[in-house]
């Protein structure tokens, strides 16, 4: 009797998947239009529409380094119809940036696909006094409390702490609720300085609008040959963010397997491998148990990050 109880849950569970999805899905993004994150979402959103034949809406919710969308999928029914493209803000650094949390990041979720990592770049005006990283540590060394830079992600948050961490560095560190405001207020000069996420960063620096010093990678990145990494200057500096596509707990794992799939079909295809070099974003994809430990390992990683870089918790 047991085994017929256990076959038919699989038999519904399969039709389920099957049918899936039968209406629009919701594709919330945890930082504003025109974030890294918000461009991996189109592309995958569109990915993942062609694929299913149902509409993947993507909807920007911003703010409280993206605990504000994480809270809400967190509470979502885990049928597959609201679904988060993450980083690691929400799912991996967040506990050690606030002492409480309405989300646990990992009990909380379903892991289905990472799709791949990328790293930022430290970027000013191009009438800034210092040209490259070694004359730009010594100018800010020289003007201790004068220049501020802008954070709106924990990546970009981190970056900024950790330079001045190993670069003995006296900045004033100013909260947005996303990387894009930071550029904003950089161009127009009351900023001085921000960390800028790869896929902003290398249209900026094509458009002549800021100039890129160095990036947070502990190598040079091939899509900036010519940009150092800061770990020339200052050993040990490495930031890498990622993005993953994640569900409310206990989302049935038939839907899991069918997201997944389809994920990894669109991520083999050149096209889709080109768009995300264009973002900056290099292809590193996870399945849903492999990605389950790394966000637990992350999670233990960024707690060392963000002690090394002496941010107290808000």
């Amino acid at each position: 009797m047991k085994s017929i109880v256990v076959l038919a849950a699989l038999l519904s569970g399969a039709a389920l998947a099957q049918n899936y999805p039968t209406h629009p899905v919701k594709l919330l993004v945890p930082f504003p239009a025109g974030s890294a994150t918000d461009q991996v979402a189109r592309v995958v959103g569109a990915e993942l529409q062609q694929a299913l034949g149902q509409a993947f809406v993507v909807e920007n919710k911003a703010g409280a380094q993206g605990a504000i969308a994480a809270a809400e999928v967190a509470k979502s029914a885990p049928d597959g119809y609201t679904l988060m493209l993450t980083t690691n803000t929400p799912h991996a650094a967040n506990p050690s940036l606030f002492k409480k949390l309405t989300y646990d990041p990992v009990k909380d979720f379903t892991p289905i696909t990472r799709y791949g990592t990328t790293s930022f770049m430290l970027m000013v005006r191009p009438d800034f006094p210092a040209k490259d990283l070694k004359s730009f540590i010594a100018h800010a060394r020289s003007r201790p409390g004068k220049l501020s830079a802008g954070y709106g992600s924990a990546g970009s948050q981190v970056s900024i702490a950790m330079l001045k961490q190993l670069g003995k560095l006296d900045i004033v560190e100013v909260p947005y609720k996303g990387i894009p405001q930071t550029i904003t207020d950089t161009m127009g000069g009351s900023l001085q300085l921000t960390f800028v996420d790869m896929a902003n960063a290398l249209a900026q620096a094509k458009g002549g609008k800021l100039h890129g010093l160095a990036v947070t990678s502990g190598k040079r990145s091939a899509l900036a040959p010519d940009v150092p990494a800061i770990a020339e200057e200052l050993p040990g500096y490495e930031i890498i963010a990622w993005f993953a596509l994640m569900a409310p707990a206990k989302l049935p794992e038939p839907i899991v397997q069918r997201l997944h799939q389809v994920n990894m079909h669109a991520l083999a295809k050149p096209d889709v491998k080109e768009k995300f070099a264009t973002i900056g974003t290099d292809v590193a994809p996870m399945a849903p148990a492999e990605l389950a430990k790394f966000i637990q390992a992350e999670v233990a990683h960024w707690a060392k990050l963000v002690k090394l870089a002496g941010i107290q918790p808000e």
